[in-house]
Formats: structure tokens, sequence, C-alpha cells
């Protein structure tokens, strides 16, 4: 079977991604702050529906609160992010590791300023199934998962890692991403366009990230690619 093929890095669509994600997220936060009639209605059909089924089956809303407050946890993801600053210090990329370590921290700064600014009620029940802190938009889990996930992704392919590594690496990262929205949707402390603007954000932030650190190592005087790149085997 043929392995798929990858980019050597993500540099090339990150400009689309940084400008559609943006946008998007911009005019999210529009229609949310506006309070958007259809938006808002849709966001309450949508909390409805999937918190009748959260009181309805305790036993698989259990699991999607294991998932939420420990799988994908913000923490753990801050977690992942560390291990990799640190095996990236360990191996001498000292530009990467810090890199890393402030757009993590970047992305933390930009949900939490967003949510004061916005202050967004999280949807209220009186038989709530899980509870949350802070305001709700955007996801908090959302977006740093896909922060967290994005920046592992771009490292994997910025140091050569190989096709099958990479492919694997997609799927436990879109899964996660994906995942952990749904769970915060499921268990009703977030509202549907919180989730989407927690991705959106995400996506922006590594965007960007990524093209800022190509000019920063231009301006270095090299293209910011490891001497030292992961092996193509896997």
């Amino acid at each position: 079977m043929r392995s798929p093929t990858f980019p050597p890095t993500p540099s090339r669509s990150a400009p689309a991604v940084a400008l559609w994600s943006g946008a998007l997220t911009a005019v999210l936060l529009v229609l949310v702050s506006a309070e958007w009639g259809p938006l808002i209605s849709f966001d309450r059909a949508v909390a409805d529906g999937l918190h009748d089924s959260a009181v309805r089956s305790p036993a698989f809303t259990g699991a999607n609160r294991i998932l939420s407050d420990w799988v994908w946890d913000p923490w753990t993801m801050r977690a992942l992010v560390t291990a990799g600053v640190v095996w990236l210090w360990r191996r001498g990329e000292r530009l990467l590791a810090v890199w890393t370590a402030a757009v993590s921290a970047l992305g933390s700064a930009v949900q939490q300023l967003l949510k004061a600014a916005v202050g967004r009620d999280r949807p209220r029940w009186s038989d709530p199934v899980d509870w949350a802190h802070y305001a709700a938009f955007p996801s908090g889990h959302a977006m740093t998962a896909a922060v967290t996930c994005g920046l592992l992704l771009w490292l994997l392919a910025r140091l050569g890692a190989g096709p099958r590594l990479r492919a694997a690496a997609l799927l436990l990262g879109a899964v996660s991403v994906v995942g952990v929205g749904l769970t915060r949707l499921y268990l009703g402390v977030h509202w549907a366009s919180d989730v989407v603007a927690g991705w959106l954000l995400g996506a922006c932030v590594v965007a960007v990230a990524v093209l800022a650190y190509d000019r920063t190592a231009v301006r270095r005087g090299s293209r910011g690619d490891s001497g030292r790149g992961l092996t193509h085997q896997d």
C-alpha cells in the first residue's frame, strides 16, 4: 500500500489557515457579542438535545466526563507540550523549544482574555451533569487541544518524521480536537459556537506561529530546519 505523502512543512498552507480561521473567528465573535438570534437559537437547540441525552444516559455521560476532565483536559494537553519542549531543549533545538512553549502560553492567554471580554454565560440547567468555571466563549478545552495538537503536528513535520508516524499523529490529533469539543457539548458546559470558536482560534494561533517562526528562522540566517531530523523509518 502506498504511504500518504505530505509537504515538507505545513508552512505552505499556513497563510490560508491563518486568514480563514481568523476571519471566521471574528465573525463568530461579532455574532455572539451581538446575541444574533439565529445563532443563539441554534446553540440552544443543540444544547437542549444533548442535555436530554446526557441525563438519560449516565454511563455514557460518565465516559464523557473522563475523556473531558482527564484524557483531553487542558492540563493534559499542556503536559504534552511541556514534554515536547523538554525533548527539543535536550536535542539542542532551543529556538523551537522556546517558540513552542511561548505559543502554548499565548494560546492560554488569548482564550482567557476573550472569555473576560465577551463574558458569555454558560448553559444553565436545573439538573446539570457537569460543572465548569469562567465564561463560555471560546471553549478553553477545544482551543487548547487545537493549539497543542497543531503544534505537535508541526514539530513532527519540521523535524522530518516519517509519513506513517505523521499520519498516525494526525489521526490522533483530529480525534482529540474533535472529541474534546463534543464532550464539552454533551456535558452541557458550552454552546456549540463556543466550541467552534475554540477550534478556529486554536488553528489561527498555530498558523500565525508557524509563519512567524519561519520569518524568524530566515532572519537568523537559516531555514530553521533541524540538522538532526527524526528518522524516516517507522
